[in-house]
């Protein structure tokens, strides 16, 4: 793979997972299963062990769950709330007691203690008691900023309003917010009776869903009206803790009326560790709440205070999830549904079947190749895998043999019609529709006002889905010329909520020039790409000005008498790359970008919205001054004090890059005991070298 391969796919993850994250901890509608986003995150994370150089400031390995929705008051919690690295095999529990001990510079006679309890799926939330009263209860929500659910958490019996006499002046229990098995069935049933018309009654997809639903409520008497409970599995902010160790702070919060899993219990070798985590699988379906997987964390809390955290998930716990649920069922049809870039994605449609006791009647066949591999044909029996979540994925085509003819994939689009293309060494079938693709054209405005674009508020799907049907917007520069009158000749909008929408609009005219980039949609610019582009030009005007020039070189280049198409095309590739002169931006972005420009029809879309009032700002970009906030730094030599990955990660809380080899960019090499021929690559090309303990001084001076 080249590294533009890498950089495309890394941008189309990023997309994706966030748009599941949303999904799942926002919406509580989840379109895939877990085994599915848990490959997605598997093959983000191996693309970012092989490009560490790629990765972006979006990535899914940065990121909590999903920004809060709307309707409830934010609140900013006192540490974030992070998420869980995943296993799904032995090997990778035994990886992770590896790491722990490489961290930590631990002997093979020293003992690592860790606590193991059942993965409830709920909806994780943080109860914070000062004085012993309960006074705020939060959602995770992106893991920095929740939902404010106090009066709601209120509600449920399990949540204790006050603590007892002698617990701490604050302190903060975060545990899941959950849904029996026999409680969902009930009030999914109750609310089919009380439906006055019991076709369009709301009915729950999972427990899961049903508890968030029923929590993230506005009326608190709905939230009571629903049967939820609360299972507690660590902490946030305290004033001071109970014990030294994981299991002996979880038993003080029992002893406080707060309940935690019966089946927590402390194992100090993998093979206990084992054993616990097949009980626990075994007696899975017995269990009257859902689960998905056993979590490890190590015991000790200096050990846990000294392991800290990657971006998103700490090092000291790890989820082990369980395998994933088999069934059996008919393929009933294959959809096509078309993207925002053009992307033609067969989705199966399957017999209803229950797994897990979670009916599901679709999954994503992801492309023509995985139909290929399947064999899978309209009328075919398959067998399915579920893991949690509403839609699974397909393993196999159970009725290969039958005499049905083969599934042919369009090669037209079925929105607009026009030729859908498979581009060399691409995996995926693309529309070439472009703006004129209804289905295109719906995707790229949801895409020009998304969060990480223009990020107008209020202008959400079914907003851009209706203005688009009714023809009051069909490309991006209508938002800008959307009038109050427009809105308020249509049904169910007021005056408020009309000058709402208006406002908002107004507020995006000058978009940063980054922001704006990303907006339009190109193939392979994503944000980081277009962070960088922003970085290297500035302005619209220098921007506008390299696109030009770079558009002129590329028509001129003609290949030389006799050259091969092939080293031509390199040749010009180069030529293209250095026209665009913008870090990490190879051939297939470049020319990406050049391609758009090219088009007559998005060059007249541009001119439109800027002949609505908009005008891009420049990027300007502050630099923190700290002794080696953007400097690279290498760690050679034994490290006595701290491990090498402690040492790596103190750089990096410092705004430092840790590289693994000397070169003419690195700026410092940290030298133990020991070092070799970096040491001597350091003296070589003059930098600067110093010890261990010179480091540590610069680790405490900067408060780390």
């Amino acid at each position: 793979m080249t590294e533009a391969e890498a950089a495309a796919e890394l941008e189309h993850l990023a997309r994706e997972i966030a748009h599941h994250n949303r999904l799942y901890h926002t919406d509580d509608a989840p379109e895939i299963s877990d085994a599915e986003y848990d490959a997605l995150v598997r093959r983000n994370a191996a693309l970012e062990a092989e490009f560490p150089h790629l990765i972006r400031e979006d990535s899914p390995s940065r990121q909590v769950g999903a920004a809060p929705a709307g309707h409830l008051a934010k609140v900013r919690h006192a540490l974030p709330m992070l998420s869980l690295d995943n296993a799904f095999s032995e090997a990778e529990v035994a990886d992770f007691l590896a790491r722990i001990r490489r961290f930590l510079s631990l002997g093979e006679s020293e003992t690592v203690m860790l606590t193991a309890e059942p993965k409830i799926d709920g909806l994780s939330c943080s109860l914070r008691y000062e004085k012993g009263a309960l006074v705020l209860a939060a959602t995770r929500g992106d893991g920095t900023t929740g939902e404010d659910v106090t009066a709601n958490a209120r509600t449920i019996k399990d949540i204790p309003k006050r603590l007892p006499a002698g617990a701490p002046e604050v302190f903060e229990i975060r545990g899941e917010v959950y849904m029996s098995k026999a409680d969902f069935a009930a009030l999914n049933a109750r609310l089919l009776a009380e439906a006055d018309e019991p076709e369009k009654a709301r009915q729950f997809a999972n427990p899961r869903n049903a508890a968030a639903g029923s929590l993230r409520q506005k009326d608190a008497a709905v939230t009571a009206s629903r049967p939820l409970r609360f299972y507690a599995h660590g902490w946030g902010e305290v004033a001071a803790l109970p014990a030294d160790t994981q299991l002996g702070v979880m038993r003080a919060i029992e002893s406080w009326g707060v309940p935690i899993s019966h089946d927590i219990a402390c194992f100090g070798e993998l093979a206990g560790l084992m054993a616990h985590y097949k009980m626990i699988e075994a007696k899975r379906a017995d269990l009257p709440f859902d689960i998905d997987g056993v979590v490890y964390k190590v015991d000790r809390l200096d050990w846990q205070r000294r392991l800290g955290q990657v971006a998103r998930a700490p090092r000291w716990a790890l989820a082990h999830k369980f395998p994933a649920e088999k069934a059996e069922t008919l393929l009933e049809a294959i959809d096509i549904q078309v993207g925002r870039t053009g992307k033609l994605t067969p989705v199966a449609r399957l017999k209803p079947v229950s797994v897990g006791g979670v009916t599901v009647t679709n999954a994503t066949l992801h492309n023509a190749d995985e139909i290929a591999r399947l064999g899978v044909r309209v009328g075919d029996r398959v067998r399915i895998q579920r893991a949690g979540d509403v839609i699974p994925q397909v393993l196999e085509n159970l009725t290969p043999d039958e005499d049905r003819p083969a599934y042919v994939f369009p090669d037209h689009c079925p929105e607009c019609g026009s030729e859908a293309v498979r581009e060399e060494g691409e995996v995926d079938v693309r529309c070439t529709g472009g703006l004129i693709c209804p289905a295109q054209r719906v995707e790229r405005l949801r895409h020009f006002v998304s969060r990480h674009a223009l990020d107008i508020e209020g202008l959400g799907i079914t907003h851009i889905e209706s203005f688009f049907r009714d023809g009051l917007l069909q490309s991006p520069a209508h938002i800008f010329t959307l009038r109050k009158e427009d809105l308020l000749a249509r049904e169910r909008w007021a005056e408020i909520s009309a000058q709402n929408l208006i406002d908002a609009i107004d507020a995006k005219r000058q978009p940063p020039l980054d922001r704006f980039l990303y907006a339009l949609g190109i193939r392979h610019v994503g944000e980081v790409t277009a962070r960088d582009l922003a970085r290297r030009y500035r302005s619209w005007a220098g921007f506008e000005a390299m696109i030009g020039d770079a558009l002129a070189l590329r028509g001129s280049l003609r290949p030389e008498e006799g050259e091969e198409e092939r080293k031509f095309l390199a040749r010009r590739n180069k030529a293209v790359v250095e026209a665009v002169g913008t870090q990490n931006i190879g051939p297939e972005v470049a020319n990406a970008l050049l391609d758009f420009f090219e088009e007559a029809h998005n060059r007249e879309a541009l001119a439109a919205i800027f002949a609505a009032g908009v005008a891009v700002a420049d990027v300007v970009h502050e630099v923190r001054e700290s002794p080696v906030t953007g400097k690279t730094i290498v760690f050679t030599g034994s490290l006595e004090a701290v491990s090498r990955d402690e040492a790596k990660a103190q750089a990096e809380k410092l705004g430092a890059k840790a590289a693994g080899s000397v070169s003419a960019k690195t700026d410092l090499v940290v030298a133990g005991p020991g070092a070799g021929s970096k040491l001597a690559k350091a003296a070589e090309l003059g930098i600067e070298v110093i010890d261990e303990a010179a480091w540590l001084e610069i680790v405490r001076a900067a408060g780390g």
